[in-house]
């Protein structure tokens, strides 16, 4: 897997201060997206172990919050074979973070075991050590800036231990009023 982009102490993807990693690779081809060069698979920096070091340092401090990951789609299969196993590392060597996924793709799909084109071996273990789950492709159409943590009104921000624990979506709903001006 590639990485576009590693932001530390981000506020924009996700509660509090933050790192966002940006990974490469991407099927959707959002219209108008706005991170449209991580579509290629090869975009970027490879995702070594000195690279899942410096992410796993950055969460240190009690000032972040955690670990945001987006793209690109972090839920291609592809990706998510990597993802897997440096999340376990964030688990256990940075306990206590939240972790957040923005995809393109909906829970039901990835939660569909016939889904061929994103479920796959990892994403139940995935989703299993994810805190929310921001769903959904990004819609031209349905485009709002006054959002938090999504772009458009179609995406979903799902609290995904609720969503495990009760077996159908649970909204995290103290994230869905809109920006003041």
């Amino acid at each position: 897997m590639n990485y576009g982009r590693i932001f530390f102490n981000d506020i924009a993807n996700g509660i509090g201060c933050r790192t966002a990693l940006f990974v490469s690779g991407c099927t959707h081809h959002c219209k108008e997206c706005f991170n449209e060069e991580t579509w290629d698979f090869s975009y970027g920096e490879p995702f070594t172990r000195e690279v899942e070091d410096k992410i796993i340092q950055s969460l240190e401090p009690s000032y972040i919050d955690g670990l945001t990951i987006l793209g690109g789609e972090p839920m291609e299969k592809a990706n998510q074979a990597v993802i897997r196993p440096f999340l376990e590392r964030v688990k256990k060597e940075a306990p206590g973070k939240t972790i957040w996924i923005y995809s393109g793709y909906v829970w039901e799909e990835l939660t569909d075991p016939d889904n061929t084109r994103c479920h796959s071996a990892d994403t139940e273990p995935i989703l299993s050590m994810l805190d929310i789950l921001v769903d959904g492709e990004f819609v031209l159409e349905k485009k709002n800036i006054m959002l938090h943590f999504r772009g458009s009104e179609n995406q979903r921000i799902i609290d995904v231990p609720q969503t495990l624990r009760s077996g159908s979506i649970v909204l995290a709903d103290r994230y869905y009023e809109e920006k003041r001006v």
